[in-house]
C-alpha cells in the first residue's frame, strides 16, 4: 500500500493561501492609496501561479500552484469588495490612507471601528458606540 499525500498537501497550501490571502486583503487595501495597482500584482501572480501548475514536473507541485493561482486570482477581486465593505461600515476605514479619508467624508455609514476588535455586547450595534476616532 503506498501512501498518496496529495490530498494533505491540497489542503494545507488551501488552508495557508486563504489564510494569507485573507490578512494580505485587509492590510493592502488599508494601506494602499490605490486599489489597481496591488490587485493588478495579484492577478499577475495568480495567473503566473496558474501557468507554472500546469507546467509542474510533479502533481504535487501542480496541485500547489493552482490553489495558489486560484486564490490570488480571487484576492485581486476582493481588494474591490473590502473596499465596498469599508463603505458599508462593514469593515473599518484607515483615517491616514487618503482614500479612506475621502470614503470617511462622503459615506456617513464609513466608520473607523473595528467590529472585529469589540467586546461582545449582547446588543446590536448602536452609532454612539463608533466615535468615528481611531483606536489608540
Amino acid at each position: 500500500m503506498t501512501i498518496n499525500p496529495l490530498g494533505l498537501i491540497a489542503a494545507f497550501t488551501a488552508f495557508l493561501s486563504i489564510w494569507f490571502g485573507h490578512l494580505a486583503v485587509r492590510k493592502i487595501e488599508s494601506i494602499s492609496p490605490t486599489i489597481w495597482i496591488p490587485s493588478s500584482i495579484f492577478a499577475i501572480l495568480g495567473v503566473s501561479c496558474a501557468w507554472l501548475s500546469l507546467q509542474a514536473p510533479s502533481l504535487q507541485l501542480g496541485t500547489v500552484f493552482g490553489i495558489l493561482g486560484i486564490t490570488l486570482l480571487f484576492d485581486s477581486f476582493e481588494l474591490g469588495r473590502q473596499q465596498r465593505r469599508i463603505i458599508k461600515g462593514h469593515a473599518p476605514a484607515n483615517p491616514d490612507n487618503p482614500r479612506h479619508a475621502k470614503i470617511l467624508k462622503e459615506y456617513t455609514s464609513a466608520t473607523t471601528l473595528d467590529l472585529l476588535k469589540r467586546d461582545p455586547m449582547s446588543l446590536p450595534f448602536t452609532i454612539p458606540e463608533d466615535s468615528r476616532a481611531p483606536e489608540k
